[in-house]
């Protein structure tokens, strides 16, 4: 028997519905927030699969544990430099960058 779709919507339906289209400002600070979450738990994933902890992985890049758990926790931004010496100097990997058009 199909199941009727009763309320339900999908991501992209809600996040127009609640946020606007692409390209308004709502929108905007949205997509921006959820990049900056990716962010830090993309570190975090890595930190977890390399064994190490916070205070570890914070030694090799020369800061603080705190500073580690901000960026992972989506409380702190970290500036594409530190994402390099975290990537580089604290799992031994090679950040890369690409920009859509």
């Amino acid at each position: 028997m199909k199941a009727k779709r009763q309320n339900l919507m999908t991501l992209e339906e809600f996040k127009e519905k609640n946020y606007g289209k692409i390209g308004t400002k709502e929108r905007d600070e949205l997509e921006a927030g959820y990049e900056n979450f990716k962010i830090g738990a993309l570190i975090h994933d890595a930190r977890i699969e390399k064994g190490m902890t916070q205070e570890q992985l914070a030694e090799k890049v020369g800061t603080t544990k705190s500073y580690i758990s901000k960026i992972e926790n989506d409380i702190k931004e970290a500036r594409i430099s530190t994402l390099q010496k975290i990537i580089e100097l604290g799992f031994g990997g090679h950040l890369e960058l690409s920009i859509k058009l």
